[in-house]
């Protein structure tokens, strides 16, 4: 369980596919301890298992089910991805629960700059706006946000500096692929009306 809130940020150093599975190599300065392997980590959103780690460099295993729900799948080295610990009990959860398990990706319809902040809007397809509540929360790459606005083919959010700044939000542009997590607590709600 994740809150959404990014601190670090990483660099794919290395990304290879075969048919069935994907391993990934992290440049962060994200710091690990022996303990920790075998712990999850949320990189841009997605719940992966640390598996090993030298210096600098974090290693994990993607499945094919995560290949196929998530930005992975065309990820290339150089890419930017967010980083984020599980959390611990008694920790502050400024953002909101982020289990790290991507229901979807969309799209990067539009960027607007407004004052200091992004307005962006993402193409969804339609079976998923049933989860969308203006003013609930989306995590996006991981990142903890409030949809702003509903629209006709998806939603927007706005990014304020701080998020920019901190996040690979800031790297977006029209056409990429963004990991949507919908709120936990919505999906549930949602299963027990059904």
């Amino acid at each position: 369980m994740f809150n959404g809130i990014i601190k670090q940020t990483g660099k794919i150093s290395r990304i290879y596919r075969n048919k069935e599975n994907c391993f990934v190599e992290i440049f962060s300065k994200m710091k690990f301890t022996k303990k920790e392997i075998g712990t999850s980590i949320s990189c841009s959103g997605t719940c992966l298992t640390l598996e090993k780690y030298k210096g600098k460099i974090s290693k994990f295993y993607i499945s094919k089910e995560t290949l196929n729900r998530t930005n992975f799948n065309f990820s290339i080295r150089g890419d930017i991805i967010n980083m984020e610990k599980s959390l611990k009990y008694k920790d502050r959860i400024s953002g909101h629960f982020v289990q790290g398990h991507i229901d979807t990706t969309c799209t990067v319809m539009s960027i607007d700059l407004v004052g200091k902040s992004w307005l962006i809007n993402f193409k969804l397809a339609k079976k998923y706006n049933k989860y969308l509540i203006q003013k609930g929360s989306i995590a996006i790459n991981g990142v903890s946000l409030t949809i702003s606005k509903i629209l006709k083919n998806g939603f927007q959010i706005a990014a304020i500096p701080y998020t920019l700044k901190s996040t690979n939000l800031s790297y977006l542009k029209r056409k990429d692929l963004v990991n949507v997590e919908f709120d936990v607590f919505g999906k549930y709600i949602k299963s027990f009306i059904k």
